[in-house]
C-alpha cells in the first residue's frame, strides 16, 4: 500500500528518533546499516514525491518519484572523505537517477551527497579491485572542501570561562579555549550544560545535537546577561 506523504514524514521522524536513541546507547552506525538505509528511502521519497519500491529488495532500485524516475538510494553515516558508495553493475540498467545520502550523526541531520541521472553519476563511478566487476563512487568526489572557518562571520559569541562559544553564520558552533578550537565540540558543551543547570534534552527527550546545544547555551548565557 502505497504511504501517504504524511506517513513519510512520520514515518522518517520516528525512524530518526529511533536511530538517534540507538547511539546514544552506544550502538555504532556500522551495526545500524538497515536503519539507516530505511532512513535514506524514505527521505528520498519525500524529497522527490515519490513512493518505495513495491517489492522488498525490488532489483536495481528504492524509490519511484512522482515524475516515474526509478531511483537507487544509498545513504551512509561515514563522516570523513575517505571511503567508497558501492553499486551492483547489473541493475544500474533498471535505474534513472542515485541519490546518495549521508546522516551527519553529530547534528542527526541529512546531507545530500548527490542527486543526478544515471549517466551523471556513472561517470563518477570506478570498478572496485577484487569484488567480481562492482563499481563504485569515492566519497571524495562528493564532498566538497569545507569553506575555511576564517571567512565564515560569527554570529553570536558568550563567555562560560573558560571556555567562549560561538556560532557561525552557517549555522557551526565551536568552543574555543585561550584562543584554541576544542574539537570535539559536543562533550564540552555538555559540561558547560551542567554548569549552567541546564538539560541536554530536547522536547522529543533525544540529546540535543552539538548545534542545538550550542544554541541553546549562547541563549541562556545571553539571557542573564
Amino acid at each position: 500500500m502505497a504511504l501517504t506523504q504524511m506517513q513519510i514524514i512520520q514515518s522518517l521522524g520516528e525512524a530518526m528518533s529511533w536511530f538517534e536513541r540507538e547511539l546514544t546507547w552506544g550502538v555504532p552506525p556500522t551495526e545500524l546499516r538497515h536503519l539507516i538505509g530505511r532512513i535514506g528511502e524514505l527521505y528520498a521519497a519525500l524529497i522527490t514525491n515519490g513512493q518505495m519500491a513495491t517489492e522488498v529488495n525490488q532489483q536495481g532500485y528504492d524509490v519511484v518519484s512522482a515524475s516515474g524516475e526509478r531511483i537507487s538510494v544509498k545513504t551512509t553515516a561515514m563522516m570523513g572523505s575517505t571511503g567508497h558508495i558501492a553499486f551492483n553493475p547489473n541493475t544500474l540498467s533498471s535505474v534513472d537517477r542515485i541519490i546518495i545520502l549521508r546522516i551527519n550523526t553529530d547534528e542527526m541531520q541529512i546531507e545530500t551527497l548527490l542527486n543526478e541521472e544515471i549517466k551523471v553519476a556513472e561517470n563518477l563511478m570506478r570498478q572496485m579491485s577484487g569484488t567480481s566487476g562492482k563499481m563504485a563512487i569515492s566519497l571524495s568526489k562528493l564532498i566538497s572542501p569545507e569553506k575555511p572557518k576564517s571567512n565564515i562571520s560569527v554570529l553570536n559569541s558568550v563567555q562560560v570561562l573558560p571556555y567562549t562559544v560561538r556560532e557561525l553564520e552557517n549555522g557551526t558552533i565551536e568552543v574555543l579555549k585561550e584562543s584554541e578550537q576544542v574539537v570535539p565540540a559536543k562533550p564540552v558543551l555538555r559540561e558547560l550544560a551542567k554548569q549552567l543547570n541546564i538539560s541536554i534534552l530536547n522536547s522529543a527527550g533525544n540529546p540535543m545535537n552539538t548545534r542545538q546545544l550550542g544554541s541553546f547555551i549562547i541563549k541562556v548565557v545571553r539571557d542573564v546577561e
